[in-house]
């Protein structure tokens, strides 16, 4: 039996480094014995694991010949039963002396639980009613030099998972069935425009103008031009070029790049698909939305009722259409259609506890209502229409009412999913929107956008009426496929770097090497030195708020209930760029929240699992429709005028609920 499968137990450091010793002597043996699995080019597959147990009747009794992982191995003397696994799924084999022979069954004894081999036989039927392959010759095709995660607890970590997704791919079954849903989804997607007369195209990523949306960009430097650009953030301005050229219906899957935080339903790389269609408006795209989105999930899943967070959402209804003025009338109670002026919004924003900036107008306010009373409403397919002109620069205006745009929003399980207008076409409007959008970004704004010249330039040729729509493609595989995160539906989510590799205790040393079979001592990872050098803080330029004159009275101070407390999740607040909402464990058994408006010192990923102090026995306190029981503390100081923070994060051995005295 297999050193990682003897037990239920994780392999300690030490024992891993054993297995990783043992392997390379295996494969030095092998080597030098002119088995190098190694120098193998190629291996002749006639079928799949998935392919032979659905359709047995064909390949009963059939020679095949299938190369996959080894991923167990049940050992009865002279007869096994291994399970290989390959892209399609798992499948059983049985391996016996008298078939492959001695010599190869001696070989075969030798190979490791995640060596890649290649299998010959027939096909057939066990006792039990298993399908298997009865092996006639294995081959090995590839060393595992690492150990699997063992089977009873597999990979669970998700930060590990994320970040060595191709393990994750390996021992966890159901991450491979997302992402084979994942790209049948795109397929679709495809396949039903095509089947609408749509084209697909390519535009550029790298732009001097990243419009488009309203996202920080992130910035370049091409050398050859010695110009400054940007990664898109959006494929709007360039397929409405292609509209103005004559090709009436365009779409275009691809990334686009936003420089914003991470949470459950961020990335800063996405896949956004974008389409524009020529002599049609904001309806056609409502009909082409719903009718696309029951295609997918008949194609992909064989249903149009799906099912995500234990919530059923039914695609084969007509999806509801409401207005923005209807959705906050409906579920804050506030008419919009009485407010005529930005003083009449602002007052009733403060009556309501809505947090705006000095930069907001009536139609900012609306949609702040919208954002806190709505938007988490919005869980079946619901079409969100007419938003204010002052959220919407490249949107056609209403005719009957200029201060609201023909644009949707479609809403499912609370989440935006895609973003459609009757796109705006007259290129002095335009210019006018650009002009209001270049003063936010002069009062601050760094999400607004600027003037687009050539794109001004192309709609001055004439654009026909046109209806433009874009769809996040990573929410919607997250719904289909019942993904609770983004990074769950993307191969190789962003992560921050790790500060340094982990290190490996030493295994016993043989030859110079703690592998026994590298020559090259300084080549060997298991040989790599622990460096522990000591981080030196300069502190000269630090300045700190001067200490409280007055004092404060022991009684008054033990009021507040200082508490440890344990970040279960984090994520960034949508619509703030401040603030991160934690659910904590404060070990009373039921989770609290905090939000805390520290998103410009840390992204979320950095603060699962750590131990924080908060004080808990503050009122709750809504911010942005969110109610925040409590505070963390932070420690704040200013270092050349900059203001620094650093989140106070404690000794991890210290529980739950323990008390601060």
């Amino acid at each position: 039996m297999n050193e990682e499968i003897k037990n239920g137990a994780a392999p300690a450091l030490e024992d891993e480094n054993e297995i990783i010793a043992v392997r390379r002597r295996k494969l030095a043996e092998a080597q030098a014995e002119g088995r190098d699995p190694f120098a193998v080019t190629k291996y002749d597959v006639t079928a799949h694991a998935g392919e032979i147990k659905d359709n047995f009747e064909q390949f009963d009794q059939k020679e095949v010949s299938l190369a996959g992982r080894l991923m167990s191995r049940r050992d009865m003397g002279k007869a096994n039963f291994i399970d290989i696994a390959d892209v399609s799924g798992r499948i059983q084999a049985y391996v016996r002396v008298d078939d492959i022979g001695e010599e190869c069954f001696n070989e075969y004894r030798k190979w490791d639980i995640g060596d890649i081999i290649g299998l010959e036989g027939f096909v057939f039927k066990t006792r039990r009613g298993e399908i298997s392959i009865h092996a006639k010759k294995l081959t090995l095709l590839s060393k595992s030099l690492l150990p699997l995660p063992e089977k009873y607890h597999g990979l669970t970590n998700t930060d590990t998972r994320y970040r060595q997704r191709y393990v994750d791919l390996i021992v966890n079954p159901e991450v491979k069935d997302t992402f084979i849903k994942r790209s049948r989804i795109i397929r679709a997607i495809r396949k039903y425009l095509d089947s609408q007369g749509f084209m697909e195209v390519e535009t550029p990523m790298l732009v001097a103008n990243a419009g488009g949306a309203s996202a920080r960009p992130f910035e370049t430097h091409f050398n050859a031009l010695n110009e400054d650009l940007r990664l898109r953030i959006s494929l709007e301005l360039y397929l409405k070029r292609l509209i103005v050229g004559g090709l009436e219906r365009v779409y275009e899957i691809g990334r686009v790049f936003r420089n914003e935080g991470l949470d459950t339903r961020h990335n800063p790389e996405f896949t956004l698909m974008e389409l524009y269609q020529a002599y049609t408006d904001y309806h056609g795209m409502m009909d082409l939305t719903e009718n696309l989105y029951r295609f997918v999930a008949q194609e992909v899943l064989g249903t149009t009722k799906i099912t995500y967070n234990g919530v059923e959402m039914d695609l084969g209804k007509p999806f509801e259409r409401i207005t923005m003025i209807d959705a906050v009338k409906k579920y804050a109670g506030v008419d919009f259609t009485n407010v005529h002026t930005d003083e009449e919004a602002y007052t009733l924003a403060k009556q309501h506890g809505i947090e705006y900036e000095p930069r907001h107008k009536k139609g900012d306010i609306l949609n702040l209502f919208f954002e806190q009373y709505a938007e988490d409403k919005l869980i079946q397919p619901t079409f969100l229409m007419d938003h204010p002109v002052e959220i919407s620069p490249l949107t056609k205006r209403k005719p009957e009412n200029p201060d609201y745009v023909e644009r949707f929003e479609f809403f499912m399980n609370g989440w935006e999913m895609a973003n459609a207008y009757s796109e705006l076409n007259d290129p002095i409007d335009q210019r006018e929107r650009f002009r209001a959008q270049e003063e936010l970004l002069a009062s601050g704004d760094e999400e607004a956008n600027h003037t687009d010249e050539d794109f001004l330039n192309a709609l001055s040729y004439g654009m026909p009426p046109t209806g433009g729509i874009g769809f996040g493609i990573d929410r919607m595989v997250m719904l289909l496929t019942d993904s609770p995160a983004i990074r769950d539906v993307l191969l190789f989510p962003t992560m921050k770097s790790l500060d340094k590799k982990p290190e490996r205790s030493a295994a016993p040393v043989q030859d110079g090497c703690a592998c026994g079979a590298c020559p090259n001592v300084d080549a060997c990872t298991l040989n790599a030195p622990a460096e522990a050098a000591e981080e030196k803080i300069d502190f000269s330029k630090v300045e700190i708020e001067p200490l409280f004159a007055d004092y404060v009275d022991f009684e008054t101070f033990s009021k507040s209930d200082f508490r440890a407390v344990k970040v279960l999740a984090c994520e960034a607040v949508p619509k703030s760029k401040k603030l991160l909402k934690f659910t904590l464990d404060d070990g009373t058994g039921t989770e609290r929240t905090i939000l805390s408006g520290i998103h410009a010192y840390y992204e979320p990923e950095e603060l699962v699992g750590k131990t924080c102090i908060a004080i808990t026995n503050l009122p709750p306190r809504p911010m942005m429709g969110i109610a925040s029981e409590g505070m963390l503390i932070s420690a704040v100081h200013h270092e050349n005028g900059e203001e620094k923070l650093h989140l106070l994060m404690v000794d991890p051995h210290i529980p739950a609920g323990a008390k601060l005295y």
